[in-house]
């Protein structure tokens, strides 16, 4: 294994406008912009969203998973009055619960400057939370 002398170090931040409907939000491209911008060709990046209800998930998107990966969520943690964290709008303490089911982040290896993401995969934002329509996103690259 051949160690590179010097490690580069890159990091930004993206804005997202998720809406005020739950949502999953493609960061394929801006991943693979901010890539390309850094100049980055072997090492790993972090995907990390700082929020306490959204989610960073590595899944096919298109051919209905991410409405799927949403009903899912939806069935597992329901958006009602149970909860016992209770602001915002009804079953807002559902997605306090999400980023334990969905992590706030995804570290991926970059080979030849590309993300090794699979065929079908995709670098998704999972946004449950109705009540806070703008995200951050932070994106890390090591290598």
């Amino acid at each position: 294994m051949a160690r590179s002398a010097t490690m580069a170090f890159h990091t930004t931040t993206i804005d997202v406008h998720t809406g005020r409907r739950e949502t999953v939000h493609n960061l394929t491209g801006d991943c693979e912009a901010f890539l390309e911008a850094a100049g980055a060709r072997e090492g790993l990046l972090n995907v990390f969203v700082p929020h306490a209800t959204a989610g960073i998930a590595v899944i096919e998107t298109g051919a209905g998973s991410d409405e799927d990966l949403l009903d899912a969520l939806g069935d597992l943690l329901p958006r009602t009055d149970r909860w016992r964290h209770q602001h915002g709008s009804t079953g807002h303490g559902r997605d306090h619960v999400l980023p334990a089911l969905v992590a706030p982040h995804a570290t991926l290896p970059v080979v030849a400057g590309r993300i090794a993401l699979g065929t079908w995969q995709s670098i998704l934002l999972v946004d449950t939370n109705r009540d806070n329509p703008d995200r951050t996103v932070r994106l890390t690259f090591l290598g």
